[in-house]
């Protein structure tokens, strides 16, 4: 039998994670009993709220436990099963785990979804056609309610959840306009078919969003917090939405900064939501098709940022904090 590989949680990190916060672990891999089925993983996603799940306390989800392994979204295939509702070589995603191998029990591969990887690669699962795609189909169309001819502006567009908002937000017949760090970020944004790119690294934000969005912000789309949301709120149309996402400037810092132009809300008559994807579960299948219609048009472009190897997980985790991805990063972990 193979051996499985895993990284569990070895300590509550402080500021940036670090590879001693995990434990590298092997055990066998056993056979799967009655109503279990056993994938092994072939790509395991990274994402920003993998920070906060490493966090004492709970929040929309309970946090990983010390000796636990650490939670992750990735795509794999069926190699055993003893559940009628998968069969050996059927292709996966779900909550798998920073390990080689999952094991389900029947009520965790509940949590599997099948995907058919003839229509579309596996790691586009994890991207356009996963959660993050989701996340800014809905954080987008549903809590920020754009209407044609709107201004949407997004921050960490070149992520993976910010890639897919300005493109639908385009599709959707509005202007949209990224923020990002970096000419070679930015240059993606508007490949991607951005209206503009505002480079934080280089510009004075406030001044670059007054220049691009002269009438105004209709909806922004905060993924990172801090002076980037500050400068947005500073930009604000009358009856603006601002959707609130992520903030992923502030996960590692141990004094969060809140907005300091929240006023402007006030004055604006506008709101400010947050939200997260696993409330709108129920219609995810809705959104996949829609999404999947425009993605076999040519309407929507995936990008995939894919590391080679398990035992690069820390080190590849700090890519999405250091700014260091386009679109949505994956670590592979096998050959399909």
């Amino acid at each position: 039998m193979p051996t499985n590989h895993q990284f569990r949680l070895a300590a509550r990190p402080s500021g940036l994670p670090k590879r001693s916060d995990w434990k590298l672990t092997e055990e066998p891999v056993r056979d799967p009993g009655p109503g279990e089925v056993l994938v092994q993983a072939l790509y395991i996603s990274l994402d920003p709220a993998m920070r906060g799940w490493m966090n004492e306390g709970r929040t929309y989800i309970d946090p990983v436990e010390i000796g636990a392994v650490m939670r992750a979204y990735a795509g794999g295939r069926v190699v055993a099963s003893q559940n009628p509702a998968f069969a050996v070589g059927d292709h996966v995603t779900g909550v798998l785990g920073a390990q080689e191998y999952a094991l389900l029990d029947s009520a965790a591969a509940k949590g599997l979804n099948k995907v058919d990887t003839k229509l579309v690669p596996l790691p586009v699962y994890l991207s356009v056609l996963g959660l993050t795609g989701l996340t800014a189909y809905f954080g987008l169309l549903e809590v920020g309610q754009p209407k044609a001819g709107d201004t949407v502006v997004v921050s960490g567009a070149a992520g993976a959840t910010g890639m897919v908002v300005g493109q639908i937000a385009k599709l959707k017949g509005c202007r949209a306009v990224g923020i990002a760090g970096g000419p070679e970020k930015c240059r993606f944004v508007t490949d991607l078919g951005f209206d503009a790119c505002i480079d934080y690294k280089s510009e004075n934000v406030i001044q670059a969003l007054r220049k691009h969005c002269p009438n105004g912000i209709n909806v922004y789309f905060d993924n990172v917090g801090g002076e980037i949301l500050d400068a947005a709120l500073a930009n604000l149309a009358r009856g603006a939405r601002v959707v609130i996402c992520g903030a992923i400037s502030q996960y590692n810092s141990k004094e969060i900064q809140g907005p300091r132009n929240y006023l402007a809300l006030l004055v604006q008559g506008a709101r400010m939501e947050g939200f997260v994807v696993f409330n709108y579960a129920a219609r995810y299948a809705e959104a996949a098709r829609e999404m999947a219609g425009w993605l076999v048009a040519g309407k929507l472009k995936a990008k995939v940022d894919i590391v080679e190897g398990f035992q690069t997980f820390p080190e590849t985790l700090l890519k999405l904090f250091r700014g260091e991805n386009l679109g949505k990063l994956l670590i592979k972990v096998a050959d399909e």
